[in-house]
């Protein structure tokens, strides 16, 4: 399973450890990472995602994943994330 956010697509990033004697060495700087299941409103389903702690909190401030998705780049979402934002396009659209 790869390290990066399924809704913002963020990912490792890389830096330095330094020491009081200002030795560098490389590191990972690794997102917030977390296994939750979304309700989706129009779907009436739960959906499984692997999202950062941000993007958790950006869902619920733009008010659930349905409006989450709804204004979200294609580019930033994986394959998971946008096969359920054309579901819930498509039942949106039917409704």
């Amino acid at each position: 399973m790869s390290r990066r956010c399924e809704l913002t697509g963020k990912g490792p990033m890389t830096g330095n450890n330094v020491s009081h004697a200002k030795n560098r060495t490389r590191r990972r700087f690794l997102p917030n990472l977390n296994d939750v299941t979304l309700q989706s409103e129009i779907l009436g389903r739960g959906v499984k995602l692997r999202i950062s702690a941000s993007a958790l909190r950006s869902v619920d401030h733009r008010g659930g994943l349905d409006a989450f998705l709804a204004k979200a780049k294609d580019d930033e979402l994986s394959t998971n994330a946008l096969k359920v934002k054309k579901e819930i396009a498509k039942a949106a659209s039917a409704a």
